[in-house]
């Protein structure tokens, strides 16, 4: 399913794609289900290597090594070594991710020299601020994701699950965030024509 739609958004001529796999709040489920969900990642980035590999897109893992077991480190480096020298999309999987600790860790290294310079310290420091954010399963809440990343991104939510994201939804979404106004901070009336 996630593979389906992270081809749809490569045909449809993304650049960059991004998906939450496993917040660090996610540690807090029963064990049995963490350790299940794990195996399932490990499963996924193998699989990924031969699915994302004749697409041409790059697989880029965001969020704490630490904690991880050592068979999903071990396929995150499989997948993204085996994918590193694709260049039509990077898809960004946010694994043990947490956005108010990417944005601590990246201020305890910060010294100065303005945003670029701050954004630099994210761990995915190559990764374009998103313009758009697509929340399914009905949350109406950024769930701890890329916060420093979307201060400006349009924001979609949709009662489908992930699950049932389908390419339509995709591009509905897409549809959508083409029909809107960006102001990226200013007024309307200060956007040129």
């Amino acid at each position: 399913m996630a593979f389906n739609r992270v081809r749809d958004a490569c045909e449809l001529g993304l650049t960059q794609f991004s998906l939450y796999g496993f917040s660090t709040e996610n540690w807090g489920r029963a064990s049995a289900e963490v350790s299940g969900l794990m195996d399932i990642f490990s499963t996924l980035f193998d699989r990924g290597i031969q699915a994302l590999e004749p697409l041409g897109i790059r697989l880029k893992v965001v969020g704490a090594r630490v904690g991880l077991p050592h068979n999903v480190l071990d396929a995150i480096d499989r997948a993204e070594a085996a994918t590193a020298h694709n260049d039509r999309m990077t898809l960004f999987v946010a694994l043990n991710y947490g956005g108010r600790q990417e944005v601590l860790d990246a201020a305890e290294r910060y010294t100065g020299g303005g945003p670029e310079a701050f954004h630099r310290l994210l761990y995915a420091p190559e990764m374009q601020d998103p313009d758009l954010v697509i929340r399914t399963g009905g949350g109406r809440r950024l769930s701890n994701g890329f916060l420093w990343e979307s201060a400006y991104s349009e924001l979609l939510f949709l009662d489908e699950l992930w699950p049932d994201f389908t390419r339509e939804h995709l591009e509905n979404a897409l549809i959508e965030f083409g029909q809107r106004v960006r102001t990226l901070g200013t007024s309307h009336r200060e956007q040129s024509p």
